[in-house]
C-alpha cells in the first residue's frame, strides 16, 4: 500500500520495483530501458490504518520526469596499465566509450577502474618515475613516431660524381625533407663502413632515447621531377642559346 501512495515510480521495471524501497547496500540506479514518472495529482494523506485514496482516475495520470533509455551514456573513466596507441600511456586517466573500455581495455588487462585506491597507486608510481627511481616511458607522440618509422623506407637521391659519401647530416636532412621527421644526428646510427656507392642500406633511429627502429635506406641516382608543372618550370630556365638553336631548327 505504501508503494502505491508514493508520487514517483519507474515504468518498465519488474512488478513492485521502486528505487526508494530498495534495502540498504543495493544499487539505487534504475534498470535500463525504463522511464521515471510522477503523478500529476498528489495523493492526499489517509488516516492511520486506512488505505490510500487512489481510486480516482486523476491519480492515474503521470508526467514524464526522465527517459533513462535514451539518456546519453557517460564515458568510462579508466587508468591505463600499459601504453595504448591513440589512447595514452601507463598511469594516465582517460575517458573512453563504455564498449571500448570493457571489451578492449579491461578485458585484456590493459586498464583498471579509476577507483581512489588505483589513483593513489599510480600517483605514487608517477612520482617515483619523475624522481628517476623508475625507468622512463615512451611518450604518446613517440609511440606514433616508432609505429610510423617501422613502415617507412628512406630514399636518397645522389648526383652523378666521382666521389661522394653519405653522412649523418645528409641522412637527417632527407628524413625531414622526405618523411617530415626531425632526426638529430646523435639519434642516428649508420653502418660502420662508409656509404659511397648506390644500393640498399640501413640506419638505426632512436626515439627519445628509448626505442630504436631500423629504417631501410635506398640510395639511388638523382631523378628528375616527374610532375608536368616542375618539368615546365625547368624548361623555362633553359639558357637562351639553347632556345635559339631550337628555334633555328
Amino acid at each position: 500500500m505504501m508503494a502505491a501512495a508514493l508520487g514517483r515510480a519507474v515504468l518498465g521495471a519488474p512488478a513492485g520495483f521502486l528505487p526508494l524501497l530498495l534495502p540498504r547496500g543495493l544499487s539505487l540506479s534504475a534498470p535500463r530501458e525504463t522511464v521515471v514518472v510522477e503523478r500529476w495529482w498528489k495523493v492526499p494523506l489517509s488516516k492511520k490504518g486506512w488505505e490510500p485514496r487512489i481510486k480516482h482516475p486523476r491519480f492515474r495520470v503521470f508526467r514524464l520526469v526522465e527517459d533513462l533509455k535514451h539518456r546519453p551514456k557517460e564515458p568510462l573513466e579508466l587508468i591505463l596499465t600499459e601504453p595504448v596507441e591513440d589512447v595514452g600511456n601507463r598511469g594516465e586517466t582517460v575517458l573512453v566509450h563504455r564498449s571500448f573500455g570493457r571489451n578492449h581495455l579491461l578485458f585484456h588487462n590493459r586498464a583498471v577502474y579509476a577507483s581512489p585506491e588505483n589513483k593513489k597507486f599510480f600517483e605514487e608510481e608517477n612520482r617515483l618515475r619523475e624522481e628517476g627511481k623508475l625507468p622512463r616511458l615512451q611518450s604518446h607522440s613517440g609511440m606514433k613516431t616508432v609505429r610510423f618509422l617501422k613502415n617507412c623506407t628512406l630514399e636518397i637521391g645522389v648526383n652523378e660524381c666521382d666521389q661522394w659519401e653519405l653522412t649523418k647530416e645528409i641522412v637527417c636532412r632527407h628524413f625531414l625533407r622526405n618523411l617530415g621527421i626531425v632526426v638529430p644526428p646523435q639519434a642516428l646510427t649508420l653502418p660502420e663502413e662508409p656509404i659511397t656507392q648506390l644500393g640498399s642500406y640501413w640506419c638505426d633511429v632512436t626515439v627519445n632515447g628509448l626505442d630504436t627502429v631500423r629504417v631501410p635506406l635506398s640510395v639511388q641516382p638523382f631523378a628528375e621531377p616527374k610532375s608536368s608543372s616542375q618539368r615546365l618550370r625547368l624548361a623555362q630556365k633553359e639558357p637562351e642559346p639553347a632556345k635559339r638553336e631550337a628555334g633555328k631548327l
